[in-house]
């Protein structure tokens, strides 16, 4: 999370723009207050419509993070607004089977302070949206969990704010129907001769092939005012980071799931399309997204928390540290959401591009610019990162119980121990014992056993939430455990 003043335009495609919205928006107990009023729904529509909108695209967001809609022409924009727009079975199609057949369908209020104008597609606006059934929140709604979290955190006197450092590979369709890497212009494994080569990252000769693609998402995202910093051509071939501005929880999201949207629709122009599954193969670097996560007291919404006024870390920070450390394990199964995720939470790899150490996150520890912790105190910002995190999680459930993490830590001063200011790659597991350092889950089973028991968690999601989450994640865990991989093959086939 940048400590850099905000140096963002005043946006054309982003209708609240950097800072602008509510940083503690307001969560509704009941369908008709959450319903925006009738001068907020003209001001918005006209404003729509001086820039040539005519569709809208109002998402609300299931289980894992990802966006749903139904389209809506403008003209039914008052109906949308008023809650007569679009309904939806939700429990039909997102893994939600607390409900049946017979019971009543979800409603979506927009959020007019979560706009976007398509920087693809300006006929066409996004709308962020919460869930609503039978006059209440619905209990599946991760937006809805996050607004929770936010104004419990606010009534016990504290604001969250968050950076994300998005990482992704760039790919395309070879001539055999195979994804390969974008920008790699040496021959395909087995294909030819492949000389060792300079390692992807910072490297100004692949750096500058991928300027046709880099320099769309620069404009673009500096159109949306987000005050995108540098773009880094990171560790794996063909894979980038994209830096850009912090912001409060709700709105931290909302871009990350947009952003999520906009990279896959501008690589398809350019005949290409991005993953963000975190270790497409075995031998690259993993695609995380770090959270840099911060705090200040309702009583001085400027202050930084964590920040005393000599510019040494506080006493708060070190409590917030605590209280993440103590839910770490639950935070993970929620900021490392699938089988893969777990791929990449290791320490070396055999034939890794670029060297054997991986700089990821394997053990529950925290240090001051430590990046073999899982938790870095860095020496150029006043945040605390969470580096086992990626872009396969549900960035509100994720958002939502870093925060009440980190509030129950000051509140009840939880001791995060010691700082690990050592190579942790290099430590022993004895050593690792001795100073009290817990490893991260080994893999997604046993992610999900530790959030099946973590009391904040089930309190932060609700409990049918938790549930719905637990029963996919269990089955997706099981029907990988089933798969026989080419691995396995080819380790054991002749072996034995």
């Amino acid at each position: 999370m940048s400590t850099k003043t905000d140096r963002g335009a005043e946006p054309t495609v982003n209708l609240t723009g950097p800072g602008k919205t509510n940083p503690v928006p307001k969560y509704h107990q009941s369908f008709n207050d959450a319903l925006p009023s009738k001068e907020k729904v003209a001001e918005v529509r006209q404003r729509l419509e001086k820039a040539g909108v005519k569709y809208v695209i109002s998402c609300w967001i299931d289980l894992f993070g990802v966006p749903k809609t139904k389209p809506v022409p403008m003209t039914d924009f008052e109906d949308l607004c008023a809650g007569k727009g679009p309904q939806f079975a939700v429990h039909s199609i997102s893994y939600v089977p607390e409900l049946t057949s017979a019971d009543s369908d979800q409603v979506m209020v927009p959020d007019l302070d979560a706009v976007y104008i398509c920087p693809w597609d300006r006929t066409t606006a996004f709308i962020f949206a919460d869930l609503f059934w039978e006059d209440k929140p619905y209990n599946v709604c991760p937006r809805q969990a996050l607004k929770r979290a936010i104004s419990e955190a606010h009534d016990a006197g504290y604001v969250g704010y968050a950076g994300i450092e998005p990482e992704f590979i760039v790919m395309k369709w070879n001539e055999e129907g195979q994804p390969v890497k974008a920008f790699d212009d040496d021959p395909a494994p087995g294909k030819g001769l492949r000389p060792r080569r300079q390692a992807f990252g910072y490297d100004v000769e692949y750096t500058t092939n991928s300027m046709p693609f880099l320099k769309e998402m620069i404009d673009i995202l500096n159109e949306l005012g987000w005050s995108l910093h540098d773009v880094v051509a990171e560790g794996a071939y063909s894979q980038f980071e994209l830096d850009f501005h912090y912001t409060h929880l709700l709105e931290m999201a909302d871009r990350l799931v947009f952003l999520r949207i906009l990279l896959k629709e501008v690589a398809k122009k350019h005949g290409m399309f991005v993953t963000f599954m975190p270790k497409p193969t075995t031998g690259d670097w993993r695609s995380g997204a770090h959270i840099n996560f911060s705090l200040r007291p309702t009583s001085s919404p400027d202050k930084n928390l964590f920040q005393t006024k000599e510019g040494g870390w506080s006493d708060e920070s070190r409590y917030a540290t605590g209280g993440l450390i103590a839910h770490s394990e639950a935070i993970t199964a929620l900021a490392c959401a699938t089988v893969n995720s777990y791929n990449g939470l290791v320490p070396r790899v055999g034939g890794f591009e670029g060297g054997t150490v991986t700089w990821a996150p394997t053990n529950i520890t925290y240090g001051f610019n430590n990046r073999s912790a899982q938790f870095r105190l860095p020496q150029s910002r006043y945040c605390l990162e969470n580096r086992a995190a990626d872009m396969t999680m549900n960035v509100y459930l994720t958002l939502g119980l870093t925060l009440a993490a980190a509030v129950k830590g000051i509140t009840e001063k939880i001791d995060p121990g010691k700082p690990t200011d050592r190579d942790l790659y290099s430590m022993t597991r004895e050593e690792m014992d001795q100073a009290g350092i817990r490893r991260l889950p080994k893999n997604l089973s046993e992610a999900l056993e530790y959030l099946s028991k973590d009391d904040l968690a089930e309190k932060v999601l609700g409990p049918t939430m938790l549930k719905s989450y637990l029963a996919y994640k269990v089955d997706e865990w099981e029907r990988y455990h089933q798969s026989v991989t080419d691995w396995e093959v080819k380790e054991y086939l002749r072996l034995y």
